[in-house]
């Protein structure tokens, strides 16, 4: 792939990335945070639309074709909007999980595109019994949402490890500042294990 295209890609995905934090921001405008979940932060902006540029770019050097950039561009767009929303209000909106899964598995099913719908079952479902187990404390179903998402899109095995890494990083890193008690933000872990995932191995 040529130097314009790679540069495209990583313009598309920049571009993509800072529509989510757009729609996050206004959609954040109207949500009120739980007063057991996590404490509101705010997150950089710029660090999130350079984060995703390099994501598309590195993605299309290694040679991606239009429907996977379309979808890599998608994915940004989500999983910024989902960063940004669960950093300041402690919520990962189901628009920005729900909508895109159903489209992918929608086209699945059409293509008859089996292994994509395993993967996203399978590694939906400890994650949505640690949600149901916790009543949503220890694991929230938005969290369930993001990685029947991210299983669909990097397949199952490598989700389920990159998801394995990204728990163990969150009890580690709780551990460490000493808020083992206290509701973090998971899906950021999840955004940079589906992220790094992808770019390592491609998307599915």
């Amino acid at each position: 792939m040529n130097i314009g295209s790679i540069v495209a890609a990583a313009g598309l995905c920049a571009c993509l990335a800072y529509l989510g934090v757009l729609l996050a921001s206004h959609l954040c405008d109207s949500i009120v945070p739980f007063e057991d979940g996590p404490t509101p932060a705010t997150t950089s902006v710029p660090l999130l639309i350079g984060c995703a540029a390099l994501l598309g770019g590195f993605i299309a050097l290694r040679g991606v074709d239009t429907a996977q950039l379309g979808l890599l561009a998608l994915l940004c767009l989500c999983l910024c909007a989902i960063w940004y929303t669960d950093v300041r209000c402690g919520i990962v909106p189901d628009v920005f999980t729900i909508g895109p899964l159903i489209a992918l598995l929608g086209a699945a099913v059409y293509m008859h595109h089996w292994p994509m719908l395993i993967s996203s079952l399978v590694v939906f479902t400890p994650f949505a019994a640690g949600a149901l187990l916790s009543r949503g404390r220890g694991m929230g179903w938005g969290d369930a949402k993001l990685v029947a998402l991210g299983a669909a899109v990097l397949g199952m095995e490598a989700a389920l490890l990159s998801f394995g890494v990204a728990c163990a990083a969150a009890v580690l890193i709780a551990f460490m500042r000493g808020r083992r008690a206290e509701p973090i933000a998971f899906a950021p872990y999840l955004i940079v294990a589906i992220a790094a995932s992808a770019a390592i191995s491609g998307i599915a």
